[in-house]
């Protein structure tokens, strides 16, 4: 049995950077590489994101939490393009979704 911390790391956190990867290239017109030094990740990483590559796999109540992490993701996409997050504020934002989630059964 993983803690939950654990299985947000795994299987979440892919999901919310996939998302908040997207809203920065598509909605704020950021490149791959801006996308990927305000996520602290790779270009290729983040290319794998867009393509659907990374991120949404393996998860078996993925309708159930899509929603919740993309309002949060859309969030924290917003902040990232109109100011600067540090890689601890971000961090935040995970531990934000991550108790949203528990509190909503989700999780």
């Amino acid at each position: 049995m993983s803690f939950s911390c654990e299985s947000v790391a795994r299987h979440i956190l892919p999901i919310y950077r996939s998302f908040v990867a997207k809203e920065l290239i598509t909605k704020y017109n950021l490149t791959q590489n801006a996308a990927a030094k305000k996520l602290g990740t790779t270009q290729a990483a983040i290319s794998q994101y867009i393509n659907s590559k990374r991120g949404v796999k393996g998860i078996p109540n993925y309708q159930e939490i899509e929603p919740m992490v993309q309002k949060a993701a859309s969030k924290v996409a917003k902040r990232m393009a109109t100011t600067e997050v540090t890689p601890e504020e971000f961090s935040e934002s995970v531990c934000d979704l991550c108790t949203a989630l528990r509190k909503s059964k989700k999780i």
